[in-house]
């Protein structure tokens, strides 16, 4: 009997996907301009709210950086944190409630048929509350937002074009994927991620709608940043067949260090909702002055995410302001503190994504085993850290593969990000099947 109703329920599942492939199908045929002119807009619109965040984030931040000149960080840093956290929380509360949280979740939320408002207006007020949060001090990143504009962006064209409900979540996945592009220079990262966390879906025409506006998303996004796509960091890689054995172990450890940080995040989200309930401005508040508290007795490198995450990366490490001597030390004590903010941050539904706090967390993890290697390059095992911690968070291993390639633009990394990624994946899926972002969409989207 239960095999029976699984056999109807996919059957139904194929009927459906058919019918929807043939509606957009028909689309095109009957509008293929004005389709084409919803892509271009969906991409543009992508890269422009994209640049636009991670341009206000950086505007705030600075500011925050040159204060820190004249003041002492345990004023500026909790105030700003306090401050900031009040703002973002009074635009969200009264403006648009689906802007907080990663915005991942949002969109999957949407693309699995549930109730979530998707405009023009939420994510605006996901852009200013995002750049007000981050460049206050919450440890989190711009693609989760990113993905929640993009997608938002994406929305609104399809209202516009008054297009079909199949294609209006293939264009708002492949908005949510443009937004991925943009914010890493990852076309491809942006088209897998689409694809492959969004939709779990490979039709030929959605990978083709979903694919140009990732790369227009991406094309106009280089455009508008002076027309150069250069890569973060340019690092020189190795690898030797004793490599692989090593990074299948680091892959799997963090496999398990990334299920221990869903489970640690969820937990921390469940327990905000308790004990806050709907208390939404109060809980950004204390919890902006908390983690303003926790950096300013840190190092300056802990001012700065995008500071802490080149130091991992390059391991630039000046010991003269840094009292830790010991490299590895230090990289334990960047995922202890990363690890426990960046939660704090997530309880509280603060608008910002994980993965940037998920890279730098992979990053010092693989730091940290690959300095107990004996005759390797580091290098290696800490972008394949970053590419597997993201597998193992989201489920996407070729996703984190294309995202870990992106800041080196190395060919190189390539092969051995994608060993770790597996093995991470892997790892992680025997303990649980479901991505972080899918276990956050009933906690997200329950108030």
């Amino acid at each position: 009997m239960n095999q029976s109703k699984q056999y109807r329920f996919k059957e139904e599942i194929k009927q459906k996907s058919s019918e929807s492939v043939k509606s957009i199908k028909k689309l095109l045929r009957q509008r293929s301009l004005v389709v084409a002119f919803a892509l271009l807009l969906t991409g543009l619109g992508a890269s422009i709210t994209s640049i636009s965040f991670k341009t206000g984030i950086a505007f705030i931040n600075n500011w925050r950086l040159e204060l820190l000149e004249s003041y002492p960080a345990y004023l500026v840093l909790p105030v700003f944190g306090l401050i900031g956290g009040t703002l973002s929380g009074v635009l969200i509360k009264n403006l648009a409630p689906a802007a907080k949280g990663s915005g991942v979740s949002q969109i999957m939320g949407f693309l699995r048929h549930k109730r979530v408002p998707m405009n023009l207006r939420v994510g605006l007020v996901k852009l200013v509350s995002g750049i007000i949060a981050i460049g206050s001090g919450f440890p989190l990143g711009p693609e989760g937002p990113s993905v929640q504009m993009g997608g938002s962006v994406a929305w609104q064209m399809a209202k516009w074009l008054k297009a079909p409900i199949a294609f209006r979540r293939v264009i708002v996945a492949a908005g949510g994927g443009a937004g991925i592009a943009a914010v890493f220079s990852a076309p491809l990262g942006g088209f897998i991620y689409a694809i492959e966390e969004l939709l779990n879906s490979a039709r030929p025409v959605v990978l083709l709608l979903v694919i140009i506006t990732t790369f227009i998303a991406d094309s106009s996004a280089i455009f508008l940043q002076g027309g150069s796509s250069k890569p973060a960091f340019t690092i020189d890689f190795s690898f030797s067949p004793n490599d692989f054995f090593y990074l299948v172990i680091l892959g799997l450890i963090v496999g398990v260090f990334a299920e221990f940080y869903c489970k640690y995040v969820l937990m921390m989200q469940n327990l905000g909702k308790k004990l806050y309930q709907n208390k939404f401005v109060l809980k950004m508040s204390i919890c902006g002055f908390i983690l303003g508290t926790i950096y300013s007795l840190l190092g300056d490198e802990f001012h700065d995410l995008d500071k802490l995450k080149k130091i991992i990366a390059t391991q630039n490490l000046d010991f003269s302001i840094n009292p830790v001597e010991n490299i590895i030390i230090w990289a334990i004590l960047v995922v202890f503190i990363l690890f426990i903010t960046s939660g704090l941050a997530a309880a509280v539904g603060a608008p910002g994504g994980l993965f940037y706090p998920m890279l730098i967390l992979g990053g010092a993890t693989g730091l940290i085993i690959g300095s107990l290697i004996p005759e390797n390059a580091p290098n290696t095992y800490i972008f394949a850290g970053m590419g597997a911690f993201v597998a193992g968070c989201s489920r996407t291993p070729i996703t984190a593969m294309f995202l870990a390639f992106a800041l080196t633009k190395n060919l190189l990394i390539m092969k051995p990000v994608l060993i770790s990624c597996i093995a991470s994946f892997l790892m992680a899926r025997a303990f649980n099947e479901e991505s972080i972002y899918e276990r956050q969409i009933q906690i997200e989207l329950e108030d």
